[in-house]
């Protein structure tokens, strides 16, 4: 049940920020998608309480591995950095975290997602 929450979550997030993208900007569209891709899950995950809005939604959060807590600026941007890394490797990613309740972009940056 926790992956489809984390999938559903995902995907809200994601359609969220498209559309904000897409509404703001042209040209410089991916770039500032990324940007304020890179904003959103820094300001979410670090500020309030390990979640976004779609984590929100769906009873979720991130947490530190080895402390169960709050998650940092750093973990926080490398958890995002992580979600190219999960695509670019033929979506092995997402694959792994399907099976694994964890993708490479928690492993890099130390996090994990729980019940809230």
């Amino acid at each position: 049940m926790l992956l489809i929450k984390r999938i559903i979550a995902l995907l809200l997030d994601t359609v969220l920020l498209n559309i904000v993208g897409a509404l703001l900007f042209d040209e410089a569209g991916f770039v500032i998608s990324f940007l304020i891709g890179a904003v959103y899950q820094w300001f979410f995950l670090t500020r309030n309480k390990g979640q976004t809005l779609g984590k929100m939604l769906l009873g979720i959060r991130v947490v530190a591995v080895k402390s169960g807590g709050k998650i940092g600026n750093v973990e926080a941007i490398v958890r995002y950095l992580g979600y190219y890394v999960n695509t670019i490797v033929l979506f092995l990613g997402w694959i792994v975290g399907a099976v694994t309740g964890r993708g490479f972009h928690d492993m890099l940056a130390g996090t994990k997602v729980v019940d809230a």
